[in-house]
């Protein structure tokens, strides 16, 4: 049990729905589960996950098509993430968590806070968005891939999915030929619904996100209770770029959420 004084070590791979996911559970306390964003690896979120467990201990895994998890047929789309993070959560015996996500990762976080309340003890979403037109190059119309994946640190993920994923580095583009099909039909929140949520909520983005700051404005302002921090002079890498920051952001709101 995570978060008790007993608990099972995990293998590094976990069968969920039809995959093998990897999995990396790692220190002890209050269970704090890391998704991470599109086009990314668990390396993206290490400076966090490093700083979480001294007084944590912090569940992650990579869902289909990102780091060492081999990829699925057919396209993404975020129910279906909530769906394997639902999955994860009981694969690995977690009733609820802090949850801590990172770009599609905190769309995940969002939803699962919507529709799946009794699994979240509090939720951090760095850089979420309610609907495509939250992007600075997207009002209602086209999102490049290569601008977004550049906002996040393409030469730096590019390398970590040629050096980890099991389907090869000629698999790439098709990752992302799918990341761009889900980033501009997907997801589609409700700002008026994000009223139901009930636990304790940080929003946090770059001051120059590729996520617009009125659209983070907006999701916090539309969360009862909802804390904002918009760090500065940071982009969707946000977590590369002041990584001691971000972390340090975390822990105090984790401190006050238990």
């Amino acid at each position: 049990m995570i978060g008790g004084a007993i608990y099972a070590e995990v293998m590094p791979y976990l069968r969920i729905g039809e995959s093998d996911m990897y999995s990396e559970i790692t220190g002890d306390g209050e269970p704090v589960l890391l998704l991470h964003g599109g086009w990314c690896s668990l390396e993206s979120l290490r400076a966090q996950s490093d700083a979480l467990i001294s007084d944590h201990r912090v569940a992650a895994f990579e869902r289909p098509g990102h780091g060492r998890t081999a990829d699925i047929d057919g396209d993404y789309d975020y129910p279906g993430m909530v769906a394997d993070t639902l999955a994860y959560l009981g694969t690995i015996g977690v009733p609820s968590a802090h949850i801590v996500g990172y770009s599609d990762g905190a769309i995940i976080g969002l939803l699962l806070a919507l529709d799946h309340p009794e699994r979240v003890r509090s939720l951090t979403a760095i850089s979420a968005n309610l609907d495509p037109s939250g992007f600075t190059d997207s009002p209602g119309t086209v999102l490049k891939p290569p601008r977004r994946a550049k906002e996040e640190g393409p030469d730096r993920e590019r390398m970590h999915y040629d050096r980890l994923s099991p389907d090869g580095p000629e698999h790439a583009d098709v990752v992302l030929a799918k990341l761009f099909r889900l980033w501009t039909t997907e997801p589609h929140i409700k700002p008026a619904d994000l009223a139901r949520i009930t636990a304790p909520v940080l929003v946090m983005a770059g001051d120059r996100d590729t996520v617009r700051p009125d659209h983070t404005l907006l999701i916090a302002a539309s969360i009862p209770g909802a804390q904002l921090c918009l760090v500065p002079g940071t982009s969707h890498a946000l977590v590369a770029e002041r990584p001691e920051l971000i972390s340090a952001l975390i822990e105090d709101f984790l401190r006050s959420a238990q």
